[in-house]
């Protein structure tokens, strides 16, 4: 039968005569409510407690979830300190309306604290005059961000983002990514690790591993009383025979697990204060 010239358009045009036949289905909304999709998208509206507040919880899922990327938010936070701009590709929360915070249980931040140390934007600005406000450079910013300052501060991210129009979730998430960029101050001393693949054939897993356990902290993390910071480095080939570590930015010479170790246990007992008798 499929084989019949005419047959598919018959069948098309009694589907069309059936359903023209059918009863409308008229709902009368708002008496009838007729049942919703759970991923249903429709209009949005802003809903208003009974003392006036809005019931937004600004959590900015409806700029992520919109189809279309036509959302897109933007203003001061509610006691006027800060700008904010938020559109579909921001993904990590700047500001919450705290009767928000306080109807969802969640602790409302101390009014009268800052919400980050404000910095001199002068050595970051030539930065990105050099590399001409370019997001597509964003990590040769970022690296001479952090040499500028000794590691990357919010407002130091918050200004990259306004000058390069790129969105804050990438800068941050650009800083966050790379081992080799730090969020907050060094320790007295940094001890960088390269992970390549030819430092791990050599053993850089064991190496990080030790380092680890002696300062007692994560790649990333420093130790708890700040004295060695551990980082990931690259050697570029620098180390054809050795694992590539540097202390400080010197390079240490044939490092082991148990030099790493002892390393380590001298620069925090050296850094740990003295006792009175």
């Amino acid at each position: 039968m499929s084989f019949v010239p005419g047959l598919g358009i018959l069948k098309g045009m009694a589907l069309t005569f059936r359903n023209m036949l059918r009863l409308k289905p008229t709902v009368q909304y708002p008496e009838e409510v007729y049942p919703v999709a759970p991923r249903h998208r429709g209009r949005l509206l802003l809903l208003y407690d009974e003392a006036g507040a809005l019931k937004c919880e600004t959590c900015f899922q409806c700029a992520q979830a919109c189809p279309i990327e036509c959302i897109d938010m933007g203003g001061v936070d509610t006691r006027d300190r800060y700008h904010i701009h938020w559109g579909p590709a921001e993904q990590y929360g700047e500001r919450r309306e705290e009767s928000a915070l306080r109807r969802s249980g969640r602790p409302v931040p101390d009014a009268t604290a800052t919400p980050f140390e404000p910095i001199d934007t002068a050595a970051l600005d030539v930065i990105l005059a050099d590399e001409a406000y370019d997001p597509r450079h964003m990590l040769a910013i970022l690296g001479r961000t952090q040499e500028a300052y000794g590691y990357l501060p919010v407002a130091a991210l918050k200004h990259i983002s306004h000058a390069t129009g790129a969105w804050y979730a990438e800068v941050y998430g650009t800083a966050t990514f790379y081992d080799q960029l730090r969020m907050a101050p060094a320790g007295a001393h940094v001890l960088a690790i390269c992970l390549c693949p030819s430092c791990t054939f050599r053993g850089a897993g064991r190496v990080l591993a030790a380092a680890e356990a002696a300062a007692s902290t994560a790649l990333g993390g420093s130790s708890p009383e700040g004295a060695v910071r551990l980082e990931a480095t690259a050697c570029h080939g620098a180390s054809p025979a050795a694992v590539f570590v540097t202390l400080d930015g010197a390079v240490q010479a044939e490092p082991t697990a148990k030099g790493i170790t002892d390393l380590v246990t001298r620069l925090r007992a050296g850094h740990a204060p003295v006792g009175r008798a």
